[in-house]
């Protein structure tokens, strides 16, 4: 942990507005989350779906063109959409440049035969609907943890506890660390809380929260939160690239999520998608890079976790029963 009450960054606007009498209100140092990544840091980056080698190669070469520091790199359509070679080219390739790689672990409620997603409410959402799709998780989780994966992103509580028990029996390697997906991301400290609790390492957070649910959630957990920075459409498409430096005052330790808005969905991928998934891959990075210049024009851009860390450090969890 940190000191709640650390120098805060230069606000947007700040010395103009002072001159012109419209000063914004003083901070409250109370706001502050007090935690850290294990290792130090308050904020580490991640470029979300990318769907593949290929778009790994591009993502890797811009962040590299464009100097983007990257913690996590993230794929959206599901490890059944990867083949083995596919999945082994990608961990090599992150390992190089020690880069967590995180799949997600599929099926789920939306590319299911279930109807209930598809009316207005929206029915059981991205859950895995009965026993067969649970098994298909655990069957995606197995066989990317042995070609060398070691995240594994979950839309479904009953698919997280069930492999946060497989980890806890040796059944998945012990340094697996499990996201929660944005698409079902938690809205409350009680949820963040049991999310934590049923096994999850880092929760994704709607980008729509405010700058006091952070502040609410954060006084109940430290488990690292991700958030998109920039959301794709179907998860609103807000942009919050000026408020990145409070986003991290308040909701530290946090994953900057760089997504794109104004684009079309790509998952599940396939090489039908190939132009668009490349462009947009590229353009994550690009953006990524902006709100990476936000940072650093506010003096906020000092409290970078050190590339290569991907640990939690110790979180909170219901005790499994033998």
């Amino acid at each position: 942990m940190t000191d709640a009450s650390a120098t805060a960054p230069r606000r947007p606007g700040e010395q103009t507005l002072a001159a012109l009498g419209m000063s914004a209100p003083a901070l409250d140092p109370a706001d502050a989350s007090p935690h850290t990544f294990p290792g130090g840091g308050r904020w580490r980056t991640e470029v979300p779906s990318c769907e593949g080698p290929e778009a790994l190669a591009v993502v890797l070469k811009e962040a590299s063109r464009l100097d983007v520091p990257i913690h996590r790199i993230s794929q959206g359509s599901g490890v059944w959409m990867l083949s083995d070679a596919e999945i082994t080219e990608m961990v090599e390739a992150t390992a190089e440049r020690d880069i967590e790689l995180c799949l997600f672990t599929g099926p789920r409620g939306t590319w299911d035969i279930g109807g209930s997603t598809r009316t207005d409410s929206g029915g059981a959402g991205l859950r895995a609907r009965g026993h067969d799709a649970v098994a298909g998780c655990v069957e995606d989780a197995v066989r990317a943890t042995e070609l060398g994966v070691k995240c594994l992103l979950v839309a479904d509580e009953g698919v997280l506890w069930t492999l946060h028990r497989a980890r806890a029996a040796g059944l998945l390697p012990a340094d697996t660390t499990l996201k929660l997906s944005a698409l079902v991301g938690p809205v409350n400290p009680a949820s963040f809380a049991v999310y934590e609790r049923l096994g999850a390492d880092s929760i994704n957070v709607p980008s729509d929260l405010t700058l006091d649910h952070l502040t609410e959630i954060r006084r109940v957990s430290a488990t690292p939160m991700d958030m998109y920075i920039e959301a794709p459409d179907d998860l609103g498409g807000y942009v919050r690239m000026y408020e990145v430096a409070e986003l991290i005052r308040r909701g530290a330790p946090l994953y900057l999520k760089f997504g794109l808005s104004k684009a079309p969905g790509i998952y599940p991928y396939g090489h039908h998608l190939r132009e668009l998934t490349l462009a947009t891959a590229k353009e994550r990075v690009r953006r990524g890079r902006l709100a990476l210049d936000l940072l650093a024009r506010h003096g906020a851009d000092g409290d970078m976790a050190p590339l290569g860390s991907r640990l939690p450090g110790e979180q909170q969890r219901f005790e499994i029963s033998s």
